[in-house]
Order: structure tokens, then sequence, then C-alpha cells
């Protein structure tokens, strides 16, 4: 080993989310010499913070049929032609990929579950399914002992929700299959609790098991651990510079590939100016700056998609601080509408959440619509779970985030929405009737996800006319961003001019995503993180024997 080297392994990975833990995980199954680095003193990236589904079509528990050829059919027909990033090439290679991933993972010991209710978000497009995503069951913390204090899981709560949980939770006591799916919920804690252990769910749930794994393999975390520089002989990336936590500098060889898989820049806040037109609202993890993008880049890494993001109706923190409150349920649920600036409605409030970003995003270059306006009658309020309001009401009403009125005509007085007594007049006619004439919603398998099957004719309408009325400001907020590094079917980066960088790969939201501008179905950030960082260091694997 050269002595300008602190030490040496085969695959250094960067990052320590869904994406990075995968890549590890293989690599070290390879028998692959493998050390992580993490920016921050708490591992888990955003995945920890996440809903913890994967999109993972053709995968061994779908209980419905499903194809390669399906699932191919389907991506081409909502993400559309978006360059290089979402190739044929990498569509085909994330499909093919997937049994085998879900079967090496818990050959490992990830407990699968399929959310086999869960419909893609664009069920009536060409080879659309519902119940393609998986997520892990609820794991126990204490099996990471001590190891889990480091971890983002003091950012979520102890609970063993999941994903296919949610949509009934919303309406646990008004259905009662919500209410029956609340009594399963409530004995799955308490049983876990009679039991000692201490159970997390959706992303915390995945996130655990993949370092439970990577602890038992051996293979070493670094924390505080922050990438500076790569590494680059003759065109080859061969290592890496990194800063202890000390300050001082860490010098490491990688003779057989370097993972980047360190999230994208939803908290940089100068790059979101520059290629979104916002501030950003995320809900992603601190330490998500963009930096290994910043790296690549000056290494020659071509970016792309740079101007879009995994965007979402969020409710603001009232903090500084604090993170934006994705909204889902909460706008799609009956007794409710999105407004703009004006009062007027501009988009399905059910749609997928991405769809409902750029919704606000195109809207307000022409209407001020950011924020927007959750306007909901008593009805809603009483009936459905309002994740956001359960949080902090306290502390939105007094950041004036929530207002709250007798009256339409005084809720439009108070937010200064000449339109807005109009634009409920016309909703409540196509709620009464059934059929949203101006936006389809309650169309799709997706929009009806997220209703109440108690309201008819149309589970995701419902007239708003029982006061009072809550007013609760929504703002284009995300789970990450969803430009950076263009990468080919093996996770390899590309250059400017669209060639292999030698012994550079990335994955998860360093990447510029496989799924495009949109949002096939949910878990389409972690599935395919998981799925690159595992073909990463597969193809690391291939450099290593040769």
């Amino acid at each position: 080993m050269s002595n300008t080297w602190d030490t040496e392994v085969d695959v250094l990975v960067v990052g320590s989310g869904a994406a990075g833990l995968s890549a590890a995980i293989r690599a070290a199954d390879a028998g692959l010499r493998t050390v992580v680095l993490e920016s921050t003193e708490k591992w888990g990236g955003t995945t920890n913070l996440s809903g913890g589904g994967l999109w993972m079509p053709t995968n061994p528990l779908m209980k419905v049929p499903d194809s390669v050829d399906d699932a191919l059919t389907y991506m081409d027909a909502v993400i559309g032609d978006v360059g290089p990033a979402s190739s044929p090439e990498r569509r085909r290679a994330y499909v093919e990929s997937v049994p085998e991933v879900v079967g090496f993972l818990a050959r490992h010991g990830v407990r699968w579950a399929v959310a086999k209710d869960y419909p893609d978000y664009y069920p009536d497009r060409p080879g659309g399914k519902i119940g393609r995503s998986i997520e892990s069951e609820p794991f126990n913390a204490k099996l990471l002992g001590d190891w889990v204090e480091q971890s983002r899981c003091d950012e979520s709560v102890p609970l063993p929700l999941k994903t296919d949980d949610v949509w009934l939770l919303t309406r646990a006591w008004s259905t009662w299959s919500g209410f029956a799916r609340g009594v399963r919920f409530f004995f799955r804690t308490l049983g876990g609790v009679v039991r000692g252990k201490k159970l997390y769910g959706i992303g915390a749930a995945l996130v655990l098991s993949l370092m439970h794994i990577v602890r038992k393999q051996g293979t070493e975390v670094l924390l505080s651990t922050p990438l500076k520089s790569l590494v680059v002989e003759d065109g080859v990336v061969v290592g890496v510079v990194a800063s202890r936590p000390d300050g001082s500098t860490l010098r490491i060889r990688a003779t057989d590939g370097v993972v980047l898989a360190a999230g994208g820049f939803a908290h940089n806040t100068q790059w979101r100016q520059k290629y979104h037109g916002v501030p950003g609202y995320s809900s992603a993890a601190a330490g998500d700056l963009g930096s290994a993008i910043e790296i690549a880049e000056e290494a020659g890494a071509r970016l792309a998609l740079m101007d879009d993001a995994w965007w979402g109706g969020s409710v603001p923190s009232p903090d500084p601080d604090g993170k934006a409150m994705f909204a889902v349920a909460e706008r799609s649920m009956p007794f409710g509408i999105v407004v703009d600036s004006q009062g007027s409605r501009y988009t399905n409030e059910s749609a997928s959440y991405i769809d409902f970003g750029h919704a606000m995003l195109e809207r307000d270059k022409t209407v001020p619509a950011v924020p927007s306006w959750l306007i909901v009658d008593a009805r809603n309020r009483r009936r459905y779970l309002n994740s956001a309001l359960a949080q902090g009401g306290k502390k939105l009403r007094e950041a004036g985030i929530v207002r709250k009125a007798a009256t339409i005509e005084e809720l439009a007085t108070m937010l200064d929405m000449p339109k807005l007594r109009s634009t409920v007049d016309r909703f409540n006619g196509f709620a009464r009737d059934g059929e949203d004439l101006d936006f389809g919603r309650g169309r799709t398998a997706y929009d009806r996800y997220y209703g109440d099957p108690r309201v008819k004719p149309n589970p995701n309408l419902g007239t708003l006319e029982k006061g009072p009325f809550t007013a609760i400001q929504l703002v284009p907020g995300d789970l990450g961003t969803k430009g950076g590094l263009l990468t080919d079917a093996d996770a390899r980066v590309l250059d400017t001019s669209g060639a292999v960088i030698p012994g550079l790969y990335a994955a998860g939201n360093t990447t510029a995503s496989v799924m495009g501008r949109t949002y096939p179905g949910p878990g389409s950030t972690i599935g395919p993180a998981v799925v690159f960082g595992y073909r990463a260091a597969e193809h690391a694997a291939t450099r290593h024997d040769r």
C-alpha cells in the first residue's frame, strides 16, 4: 500500500441510507473489504424518515400476476422519453433485477411484507397494477444495541407502523375497515411492548434491517466523516479524501470502486433556488446538501434532471429549522379542496404527490399558489386523521399556517380570496353528482385509495357545508431531489461525453432518477435506490475478479 493512503479497501460506500447500505451488503457478501462513510453524526439518511416502501414490479411477494413486459410497458407509458437517466437499458436492468435483489436481502434477514392494496399511481395506464410495493416488517431496534442511538430513529416515533396501515388508519374512527385496522395496529404495538421489543415501522424498519445485516457482516461505518474529494489516476477513480470527526484528513484507497449514495441536495438552499426557484421545504434528512454530486461533477461527471424533485404538497413547519410535513391522505379525503391565493381550484387534489407538486409550481407561474390552502369542513376534521394538526396544531395556528372560520365567507375574507365562495359552490355540485368535471378527482383506484367508501357517490368528494371551516397552508415540499449524476444500467457514473468513469458508481438521490419526472408507484424512490446500490456493488465485484 502506498504511503499516501491511510487505509485501503475494495469498495468504499459514501452514504448510509437504503442505497448505500444495499451496496455495502452486496459488496461484503462478495467477499470485498468494504467501508461506509456517513457525513453526519447519524446514520440512516432520508430512508430512515421515509414511508419505507419500495416499488418493486415482478417481486415474488405480489398477489397479482406481473411480468417484466407489463412493468416496462407501464414505465414507458407514464415516464415517457426523458433522456438517458431513464433509458430503456436502465429501466430493464431495474425491473429484471427486482426478484434477485428481494430474494438476496430476504436471505440475509430482511422480512418483507407486500402492500397488496396499494395501487400504482396511474393504475389506469397500460401495464398498471395494484400491489407492486413492498416494505420491511417492523424491526426491533434493540437488536442493534447502542448503535441505534447513532441513527435517525430519534427523529421518528417507535411504532410498528406499516405503509399498508396508513390508508386505513386515516379513517380509523369513521369506517369499520379503518377501525379494524386500528385495533390490529394497537395489538401489534402492545405485543411488541409486552415482549420487550422496541419496534419501528416504515422507513426506520427498512434502514434498521439493512444496518443489522451490515453490522453482522462486520462492515465498518464511519460517522461524521464527509467526503471531500475523489482521487483520480489516469482517468480512473482509485480512492477518496475524507475528513475525520476531528477535522484531520483521511485518505482511503478503493481498489474496486467508490459508490456515491449520499442523497441529493434537498437542503442546499442556493441550489434549490438555482434549479427549482424555491428555497426548499423538504422532508429529507439533514446533510442532504449535494456535496457528493458537486464533487463528482468536478471529476467530470454529467448531471441530469437537476430541475426536478420528488415533490408533494406539504404543511410548512412553524419552527424555522423544522421539516415540512408531507400531506398525502389529508388533501385526498372528502369534504376538502385545495385552492390558490384567489380561492380557485387548479388540480386534482387526490393525484399522486409529485403531480400535485408539479401542478402547484406550474399554477404559481400565472396565479400565486405558493402557498396554497387546503380548505376542509367540520366533517373532514372530525372523521379523518390530519398528521400535521395531530403533531402540532397549536403551533401551526399561532404561526398562521392554520386558520379557522365559522363560514366560507368569513374564511374568504380572512384569506383575501375573492373566488372561494364560487369555487366551493361549483365543487359542491360535483360532490352531489359524484363527478369532478374540472379535474376528474376520484376517477382512478389510486385516487380512491385515500378516500372514504362511505361517502357516496364518489369517495373522494364531499360537499363543504358544515362549519367551522379550517384552512391549512400547503407549500411545494418534497421527499428529496430527483436530479444528480447520470449513470448507466450498472450504476456506473458517466462523464459529459457519455463515457463511463471507471471506478465510480452512484445510486439513490445522488443520481438522476430512472423514474424520470414522475412517480410510477409507492416506493419509486427507495426501490431504485436499493436495486442500483446492489447493481453497483455487483459490478464492482466483477472488477475485483478481473
